[in-house]
């Protein structure tokens, strides 16, 4: 009963320099590039593997008074909702950070408040 850190999500505002940099640092690979310009990287094996990925999310300036980085999760034995409902029994609660409610994942705050991310797909334990 658990969930696996999937993805480390970093904010910055140019993408392809801090890609080039980690893939060379950590000897990953471009994963995926989206149509802001944010860029995942990560292990060659791709996504769901014993690494997380790191996702350079495209942003102008940093959010004053918000971290640069926060987690990503994955339940690993139960599906999203359950798993939701096992995080917020454990102290998570819902964050609003501007989300439309058609997202496939679910922003959460851990009780100091640090904001995390649930995603939807299912990964295998480690």
């Amino acid at each position: 009963m658990a969930c696996r850190i999937s993805e480390l999500v970093l904010g910055c505002r140019e993408p392809e320099v801090l890609a080039r940099f980690w893939c060379e640092v950590l000897d990953f690979v471009v994963l995926g590039r989206e149509e802001d310009g944010s860029i995942e990287i990560g292990p060659r094996e791709g996504f769901g593997g014993a690494q997380p990925t790191l996702f350079l999310s495209r942003r102008a300036e940093p959010e004053p008074g918000k971290p640069r980085l926060h987690i990503d999760v994955n339940a690993t034995d139960r599906d999203q909702d359950a798993e939701l409902e096992r995080l917020v029994e454990l102290g998570a609660r819902p964050a609003d950070i501007g989300q439309t409610g058609e997202e496939s994942w679910h922003v959460l705050a851990d009780p100091e408040g640090n904001e995390f991310c649930l995603l939807k797909a299912r990964l295998n334990p480690l």
